[in-house]
């Protein structure tokens, strides 16, 4: 596909990630597992992936319900999502699931933030994070009490401290 101007592409492999795991499980080899090579359109404005639906039917992706999709116009519409999807672009992967719409492959936010990956508009193609060049780093933000000012215990469930000093 011609690229035009502004537009930033990228080789990208997407692989049925069921049939990785089916791998992993000595159910399938490593020869049966469905892969596409995609010359996909990196889209900032969206949030999400998106894949045409002959690119899902190639990938024997199933659909695991819907997601309302909200278009730039402000249109919405009730669209399919796929079972997990790995996506890799720039030797990094993920795991992800994707919209099922349009003719080509859309590249989203969450691939771009969990991939670690910068969009270089001038050059036009994708970058590691120069504060992360060799790996992509996730960055995580952890819930603390007012009171304590340390990580939360997990839902639902009192620490031993907190639960000897409430008397009733």
């Amino acid at each position: 596909m011609t690229s035009r101007m502004g537009e930033v592409r990228v080789k990208a492999r997407l692989t049925n990630a069921v049939d990785e795991e089916l791998v992993r499980r000595g159910v399938l080899s490593a020869d049966q597992v469905r892969t596409y090579d995609a010359d996909a359109l990196v889209d900032t404005g969206a949030v999400r992936t998106v894949l045409p639906p002959e690119v899902v039917a190639r990938l024997g992706l199933a659909t695991r319900g819907q997601q309302l999709a909200e278009y730039a116009d402000g249109r919405t519409e009730a669209v399919d999502v796929t079972g997990p999807v790995v996506v890799e672009l720039e030797g990094r992967s993920t795991l992800e699931d994707a919209l099922i719409r349009g003719d080509e492959v859309l590249i989203g936010q969450t691939v771009l933030e969990k991939l670690d990956l910068f969009v270089d508009c001038q050059r036009r193609r994708l970058v590691p994070n120069p504060a992360h060049p060799d790996q992509a780093v996730t960055k995580v933000k952890l819930a603390y009490t007012l009171r304590s000012r340390s990580p939360k215990s997990p839902v639902g469930r009192r620490t031993s401290s907190a639960m000897s000093s409430t008397k009733p």
